[in-house]
């Protein structure tokens, strides 16, 4: 598959890339071919990104501070 390289990435590697993307197609400057690339690999990289932040609040979610102040960290209900 032409975008597995994505599944890899951190959120801010994946994120720099798709904001380079949209500058590019911004500037009009890519053939209709190489724009249609550019834009499915944005699409893959949006969804990352999206994948990445939605586990992320979902780690979030699960902490939690106790009556003595120590935060903790509650199993995560599935």
């Amino acid at each position: 598959m032409m975008n597995e390289d994505i599944k890899e990435m951190e959120f801010e590697q994946a994120l720099k890339e798709l904001e380079s993307i949209v500058k590019i197609l911004e500037e009009g400057k890519a053939s209709l071919i190489e724009s249609v690339n550019l834009y499915e690999r944005g699409v893959a990289l949006k969804k990352h990104c999206d994948n990445l932040l939605e586990s992320v609040q979902l780690r979030i979610n699960q902490i939690s501070s106790g009556k003595d102040g120590v935060v903790k960290q509650s199993e995560m209900e599935l």
